[in-house]
């Protein structure tokens, strides 16, 4: 009995295992998305890359295969036929960046997919379904003709600071049938905003994003099916000016480009239930008007708004438009359509102002309590006629009245004027404004303004926030703060160096470190994708980059550090996003910059043209920043001999990512001549000081691996010196050489020396902007005593490498060098004396990463998180493997975690995915 019991227990154990392995795991697939893109509308990418992420309770969750439906409908799509392609189970652990390999994708193609995979814990069920669309992939596609008003109308003002009114265009057309499907593909030059029988299209503002528009142009698209009814329809857009028409008319034009005036194509498409298509395209029959509320519109001047202009229902079908002119055609920009692949702008978050004082004259201050990148809008109630005026500015004067010497000739004011009656509220549509502070004139008479009164609008990109981190030490915090609202403020539609005065420019030097430290706060990796191609369209035939793109600003320098960002950046959406078809698109354009600069700037094997310098080497004054006095500054050689030097080692490793081993064999023997002719030219072998021996002039080299070793020691040991001793533990270096420096003293033994940088409040450091009440990162160390000329309060450019050493070397959250994207995490933090504790966290392209340590003088606790579908070497800081535990057991024997080996002080595991809780215990009888 006993027996048949014991038998009969084993068949149903074995039956419900048999069972069990045909059920899905209990593993989640999340995050899907379309070219890094969620549900995507409109893109011209013929092969989209599809990516999602594994989710799971269990430790070493792994992919070991796939299975990808793409279908044509979501009914095909719910009944598992994938009629566009059926990839079938594919043997791959690849979850991130799997390209499209269906049929052919024609214009305005609808996709709809989901995947599911097999694992290491068994087959997972059908994802929840995602979506793409095609965008109009030919030229012939667009329907439509350019429309426009190629004029100023009397009360434009077309000098220098340019007024010129928006644009308002209307049509109106029937759907008599029932509607199946519609979809809007619009480029609105410079800034448009869409409406549709009275509502407004989206959330996005200021869009499309900016090109150089005789280059290239953006389209994006939208599903309007909601939006439309059966019978009269109306489609309006308004056109801002934005970079199209310059802010700047009739000034400097061998500098500055404009474009011309705004203009407008698009096409509503629409498919009936029975099959049929209506396109409603721009062309002579649309109305237009700029006799609107938005009398002007300038990025750096401001925005007019009369209240009493308005015209209720103007994007209706019912609106009396006969007053409206005929749209009139005008020329095309020039840039071929492509489709924006990266996310627009939109209003992020909503600030209330911390405090409101009045000022003579009958004028208020308003303290919105953080330096922000947007506008405000305001609610008031007054006669019509009544104007309301905002001037906006980041500090104060010690009076209290606004400071705006920092924004040179920039009039930064909006204008609303009432059209009385009923409480009114307002924003301006097509420009932003950097600011803390606004100066508020013309509240109408009856009551003071109250805080109640205003909000503050910040906007950039429509990006996630990927990152968050604090630590035990109250100014990283600070300074961390500072550095998200930095960023943040700086992105829009491409990263510009400031948000606030007359300039808000592309500079690529800005960006050249700091797009990597970025991707750690931000999802940034579609705008980066696209200011890759702002870079490649704006180069010259020869192979010339300017120092600033879109080329705004006609700047062809012929330096390396400043265009050599092409390369950086590129190899950051490499290593951060695992994104390798960047290296393939822009391998043969960095390749004839590379020989460019080499062709025309070589001088006894070294490329020696440098323009900048260590930009903004402290004490920074007018004077010094552009001196060439010796003692202070670096070598521009150096810099420039170094720099290219780093640019062959990056290009060497793209042609070995993409099999070009004859490139790869070139640039080794090219590195291999330069470090020899740097060498001889630079090093002092006695001393082993390169050059004036500044930080900068040390640190390159060595951070670029041109030091030979027997001198490797000695010439950290001088930065170590230079900082410690003579410049009493505070930073010394400019834009180039702060982006090494952090990580440069962290990984040669030096953690101490970093952290002192790191967490100094007295001038110079990034402490020192937070003491000074600093809410973002300023442009020069001491920005507030600065010359007004060079002096914004909003620039991230003097980041360096800060934001990548704290996630990196602080809290050791770092892709692995050899496995790109994150497929592996190397996870070694560096704790420092007088640094407790640092908890952060990272949302990479395979998952959420999670990293919090605290250290006292008993143990070392580190809790981690690591994502499905990835392995991480762990690295902890032990005298032996013996002293480390691992959710209470001894690590080595822990499930999921596996010891390598001994690294000097540091104990290596392996561990796959899923949370761990190690214990160092300093000390093996301590038991608690």
């Amino acid at each position: 009995m006993n027996l048949r019991i014991i038998l009969s227990s084993l068949l149903t154990a074995l039956l419900l295992t048999a069972f069990r392995a045909d059920k899905p795991a209990p593993v989640q697939l999340l995050r899907l998305r379309c070219e890094l893109l969620t549900n995507p509308e409109g893109i011209d990418a013929t092969a989209p890359r599809l990516s999602w992420e594994l989710s799971g309770p269990a430790r070493g969750l792994e992919q070991t295969a796939y299975q990808v439906l793409v279908a044509s409908t979501p009914e095909k799509l719910a009944a598992d036929e994938g009629d566009l392609w059926n990839s079938g189970q594919v043997t791959s652990a690849q979850s991130v960046h799997v390209a499209y390999a269906g049929a052919p994708l024609r214009s305005r193609t609808h996709c709809y997919w989901k995947v599911r995979t097999w694992t290491s814990q068994g087959p997972t069920a059908w994802s929840q379904p995602a979506r793409w669309s095609m965008g109009l992939l030919n030229y012939l596609d667009w329907k439509g003709r350019w429309i426009g008003f190629d004029r100023a109308f009397p009360w434009d003002d077309e000098t220098t600071h340019a007024r010129l009114s928006a644009r308002y265009f209307r049509k109106t057309f029937k759907a008599d049938k029932p509607i199946r499907q519609a979809t809007a593909y619009i480029i609105g030059l410079g800034l448009y905003e869409l409406h549709l029988n009275g509502q407004r299209v989206g959330e996005q503002v200021l869009a499309p994003g900016p090109t150089d528009y005789t280059q290239g142009v953006k389209y994006n698209a939208y599903d309007v099916t909601g939006l439309l009814k059966s019978g009269a329809n109306a489609v309006g857009a308004v056109l801002g000016n934005g970079r199209f028409y310059a802010m700047r008319q009739h000034y400097k034009p061998y500098k500055i480009k404009t474009f011309g005036y705004p203009k407008l194509l698009m096409q509503v498409e629409v498919t009936y239930a029975d099959g049929s298509r209506d396109v409603i395209k721009t062309d002579e029959s649309w109305q237009g008007t700029a006799d609107g509320p938005i009398r002007t519109n300038n990025e750096y001047d401001g925005e007019e708004y009369d209240a009493t202009k308005e015209m209720p229902g103007w994007a209706s079908a019912g609106f009396d438009a006969k007053k409206w002119l005929p749209a009139e055609l005008v020329q095309e920009p020039g840039g071929a359509y492509e489709a924006q692949m990266n996310e627009n702008m939109k209003v992020m978050e909503t600030l209330r102002p911390v405090a409101i004082k009045p000022l003579a004259g009958g004028k208020y201050i308003l303290d919105m309590g953080q330096n922000l990148a947007g506008w405000l809008r305001l609610r008031v109630q007054g006669k019509a006629g009544d104007k309301v005026t905002l001037r906006f500015a980041e500090t104060l004067q010690p009076g209290g009245e606004l400071y705006v010497r920092n924004l040179r000739d920039a009039r930064v004011t909006d204008v609303y004027t009432l059209k009385g009656g009923a409480r009114e509220t307002w924003e301006p549509t097509f420009v932003y404004h950097g600011f803390r502070y606004v100066e508020i004139s013309g509240w109408p008479a009856g009551a003071a303004p109250t805080l109640a009164d205003f909000d503050g609008r910040v906007v950039y990109d429509d990006m996630a926030t990927t990152g968050a981190l604090t630590t035990s030490d109250a100014t990283i915090n600070q300074v961390y703060r500072n550095a998200y609202w930095g960023i943040r403020s700086n992105y829009k539609g491409m990263p510009i160096d400031c948000p606030q005065r007359n300039e808000r420019q592309p500079w690529l030097g800005d960006r050249t470190t700091g797009a990597y430290g970025e991707s750690f706060l931000f999802d940034n990796s579609r705008l980066y994708a696209k200011w890759l191609r702002d870079i490649e369209q704006a180069q010259k035939a020869d192979g010339s980059i300017p120092d600033v793109a879109p080329a705004f600003w006609r700047y062809y320098g012929d330096n390396v550090t400043w265009p050599g960002t092409y390369l950086t950046v590129a190899d950051m959406l490499y290593r951060q996003y695992g994104d390798q078809q960047v290296l393939a698109r822009h391998y043969d354009s960095m390749r004839r910059w590379l020989l460019y600069m080499g062709q025309n700037y070589s001088e006894n094997g070294l490329v020696t043209k440098d323009k900048y310098g260590d930009w903004c080497v402290p004490p920074e004054s007018k004077e010094l920043i552009h001196s060439k006095d010796p003692a202070r500054n670096t070598d521009g050689a150096l810099i420039a001999s170094s720099t290219y030097y780093h640019m062959l080692d990056l290009m060497r490793g793209f042609a070995g990512t993409l099999g070009k081993t004859k490139d790869a064999d070139e640039y080794t023997q090219q590195m291999a001549a330069l470090k020899t002719a740097f060498n001889q030219k630079f090093l002092n072998r006695e001393s082993c000081q390169y050059s004036n021996n500044t930080v900068t002039a040390n640190l390159l080299p060595l951070s670029y691996g041109m030091v030979p070793a027997e001198a490797e020691a000695k010439v950290f040991q001088n930065i170590v010196d230079k900082i410690m001793v003579e410049n009493q533990g505070h930073i010394s270096t400019g834009v180039i050489g702060t982006q090494w420096l952090m990580r440069g003293l962290t990984q040669r033994g030096r953690p101490d020396v970093a952290l002192r940088l790191a967490a100094n409040r007295d001038y110079p450091s990034w402490g020192y902007m937070a003491a000074n009440g600093a809410t973002t990162i300023w442009e020069l160390w001491n920005g507030n005593t600065a010359d007004p000329a060079m002096n914004s309060q909003n620039h991230v450019m003097l980041l360096g490498d800060l934001l990548i050493w704290q996630y990196e070397n602080l809290a050791g959250i770092k892709s692995a060098p050899d496995a790109p994207g994150f497929q592996r995490l190397e996870m070694k933090p560096t704790p420092t004396a007088g640094l407790t504790s640092v908890s952060a966290s990272y949302q990479s392209v395979r998952g959420l990463i999670k990293s919090s340590w605290k250290q006292d003088a008993k143990r070392f606790t580190w809790n981690l998180t690591v994502p499905g579908n990835t392995k991480a070497l762990v690295y902890l800081p032990a005298k032996d493997a013996e002293r480390v535990q691992e959710g209470g057991k001894k690590a080595a024997s822990a499930p999921g975690v596996k010891f390598l080996r001994m690294e000097g002080d540091r104990a290596v595991f392996e561990v796959g995915s899923g949370e761990y809780a190690f214990v160092v215990k300093q000390n093996l009888n301590d038991q608690k």
